[in-house]
């Protein structure tokens, strides 16, 4: 097993996701935690939405499993360079319209709030997440048989963090690099 880098993200203030990255280099031979995943799919469920509708979907591909390589080759550009050694690849659904057409406006907000549950819950059991936006919609409806209604949204490789040297050069690079974000000045925009 790979040595888990220290990867603690240098706050201003204290938080509970310090420790909290995306990696790209994910360990290619363990299966994933069957609990451990059960428990994060859990938290999505339990997640808030508006008028409870909850109006998030998951699609959920174990590695070596012909619906993973499925999924895997609807990824595009550099994320086919890492994710395939993810455990699994889930692809997060938004049901942006009731079964009568409907819109539900906040489905892309409650979706995101339910990934959101999904990953501090994979964080507290020792999974990694990395999110990822690059993959070809369109063939993932297909797969899934999916109504229009129902629309994948981002596709999200889980599993244990792996050699960083396993991954082609500047994504190597970009694994262990210090980790940078906007100050909180920036963020937050009035605090009167």
């Amino acid at each position: 097993m790979t040595a888990v880098l220290d990867r603690t993200a240098p706050t201003d203030h204290p938080v509970v996701l310090a420790g909290r990255w995306s990696p790209r280099a994910f360990d290619p031979i363990t299966p994933i935690d069957e609990d451990a995943l059960s428990s994060a799919l859990e938290a999505a469920r339990w997640s808030p939405s508006a008028n409870n509708v909850q109006p998030w979907r998951f699609i959920v591909a174990r590695r070596g499993s012909e619906l993973h390589r499925q999924l895997f080759g609807t990824l595009a550009g550099f994320n086919t360079a890492w994710a395939g050694s993810a455990a699994a690849l889930i692809v997060a659904v938004a049901e942006t319209a009731d079964a009568e057409g409907q819109p539900i406006h906040f489905a892309a907000y409650d979706l995101g709030q339910a990934v959101a549950h999904f990953t501090v819950q994979a964080h507290h059991d020792g999974l990694h997440v990395h999110q990822m936006g690059g993959f070809d919609r369109a063939a993932v409806s297909e797969i899934a048989g999916l109504e229009a209604r129902f629309v994948p949204t981002t596709m999200i490789a889980v599993g244990l963090v792996g050699d960083p040297s396993s991954l082609p050069g500047p994504l190597a690079e970009r694994e262990v690099a210090p980790r940078e974000r906007r100050p909180l000045s920036e963020t937050v925009l009035l605090n009167d």
